[in-house]
């Protein structure tokens, strides 16, 4: 410290130097990230953008649902935490205020939009039930060897997503040797396509997620188009 005269006798005060700088604050802990929704993949890989929102939602629905109602299942707590992994029914009409140019939300449009949603979901819904029923008949047309050969090949983490839609495809091929000849090909490779995901799933539980992902997968690169006439036609 400096010091310095006083001019009232002579005492000496005491200046204090600068104060040392605070110690720096410890860094603050990263904040968790937050989880994603679930977002099933189109043909490429895991999609999120983009115009096949609403044919995504379509898809996975329409898998989901075919699980659902097939009998002798085997994976009912892995097919609860996958369906709570779903994008929610707002997710088809996630952007409709954009369409406002004045900044209010227009319940009119909403609440139809959100008809629509209710019944083509229930559209699909009912589209899967009927092609459950199918697959019921079907299931032990499936030899299991076929079934255990494809969940090995879904069990190798070294597969990529295209490797797995093509092990799917060719049990699917080897499969629709079988299929009934008064069915439309593109209506048995859905059903049947789905029909192994649910054996795959019922031969090893875990297997389900990374199979509906190929699933739908498969159905988004090949039947995509077909999905979406049943549909349509089930609205008109």
């Amino acid at each position: 410290a400096r010091t310095r005269g006083s001019s009232a006798g002579g005492c000496v005060l005491c200046v204090p130097g600068p104060s040392p700088p605070p110690p720096p604050c410890p860094p603050l802990p990263c904040p968790p990230r937050p989880r994603r929704p679930f977002r099933a993949p189109a043909a490429g890989g895991w999609v999120s953008n983009g115009s096949g929102l609403q044919d995504e939602h379509i898809t996975h629905l329409l898998v989901f649902s075919f699980l659902q109602n097939c009998s002798k299942r085997h994976f009912y707590k892995e097919l609860e935490v996958l369906g709570h992994e779903l994008p929610v029914q707002a997710y088809l009409w996630e952007d409709h205020d954009e369409l406002q140019t004045d900044g209010n939300r227009c319940s009119h449009f909403v609440a139809r939009a959100e008809a629509d949603s209710e019944s083509q979901e229930e559209i699909i819904q009912h589209i899967a039930r009927q092609l459950a029923q199918i697959g019921d008949r079907m299931d032990d047309s499936i030899h299991p060897r076929l079934v255990n050969n494809l969940a090995m090949q879904f069990m190798n983490v070294n597969l990529s997503e295209e490797d797995r839609r093509q092990c799917l495809t060719s049990a699917l091929e080897q499969v629709m040797q079988t299929y009934p000849k008064d069915m439309e090909k593109e209506k048995t490779m859905l059903m049947l396509s789905m029909l192994l995901a649910k054996k795959v799933a019922n031969h090893t539980p875990s297997l389900l997620r990374d199979v509906f992902r190929t699933t739908v997968n498969f159905i988004n690169q090949n039947l995509l188009t077909y999905v979406r006439n049943l549909v349509r036609n089930e609205m008109d």
